[in-house]
């Protein structure tokens, strides 16, 4: 008689595995870590390469683990392979944090890469996160300008 209800449990097991599998998108929140979450291409108004414009296009990195996890050498970059390599910087468990394109002073939930031009395509290009040994983490990509932002 147990063998009988356990194998006719077994299908139901594996219908919800993977369900679970279709629930969980990407990786970083399969595992819970560190993902892309929103990313602001295209600053609102001229691109007049002004700090305050360069400051309005970022990308924003959400932590989706139960605990901190250390960016220290992680790379940010786009399609053109304009890098952002990360310092000594952790992001706390569930927090945001952005990376604007233009200079300011770094905070917990702020970093500035100090360029002077633009780095985000408006038309179209792929936002890439790797760990410092080279994996991938995650990507998000647009092809669109309107609207100026997307939801990864």
């Amino acid at each position: 008689m147990r063998t009988v209800r356990i194998r006719a449990a077994l299908p139901a097991l594996a219908g919800a595995a993977l369900l679970t599998g279709t629930l969980l998108s990407t990786p970083a929140q399969a595992a819970g870590g560190v993902k892309i979450h929103h990313v602001w291409f295209d600053s609102p108004g001229t691109d007049n390469r002004s700090n305050r414009s360069l400051n309005a296009e970022w990308v924003q990195l959400k932590n989706t683990s139960g605990s901190a996890v250390s960016l220290k050498g992680w790379v940010l970059k786009d399609a053109s392979n304009h890098k952002y390599v990360f310092g000594d910087v952790k992001i706390g468990a569930g927090k945001y944090l952005k990376v604007h394109t233009g200079s300011g002073s770094d905070t917990a939930s702020d970093k500035y890469q100090d360029r002077r031009a633009y780095v985000w395509n408006n038309d179209k290009d792929t936002a890439t996160l790797t760990k410092a040994s080279g994996s991938k983490v995650d990507t998000c990509s647009w092809t669109t300008r309107d609207p100026s932002d997307t939801y990864c």
